[in-house]
């Protein structure tokens, strides 16, 4: 089954992955899914498929504090956004 997500990202990055993908020849949501298929799925098999090294540099390696109350951030963000 298929599904549609909106993602968020940087004109340039876009514009960087649309050449990317005409030049191998592959779509934009082929790239995404598996970009996402190799980091959540643990027997995923590096001999699969070949993840470029332009999607391996989308990661950042940054830790996401999970103690942290996303509503309440939210709602800090909206206020001082629209204040």
């Amino acid at each position: 089954m298929r599904s549609r997500i909106t993602l968020n990202i940087n004109k340039k990055t876009i514009e960087k992955a649309k050449r990317y993908a005409k030049i191998n020849n592959i779509n934009l949501s082929e790239i995404v899914e598996n970009y996402l298929n190799s980091i959540v799925d643990k027997n995923f098999n590096k001999y699969d498929i070949e993840i470029s090294p332009f999607i391996k540099s989308l990661t950042t390696g940054k830790k996401i504090n999970k103690n942290i109350n996303y509503k309440s951030e939210y709602h800090k963000y909206i206020s001082k956004k629209y204040n």
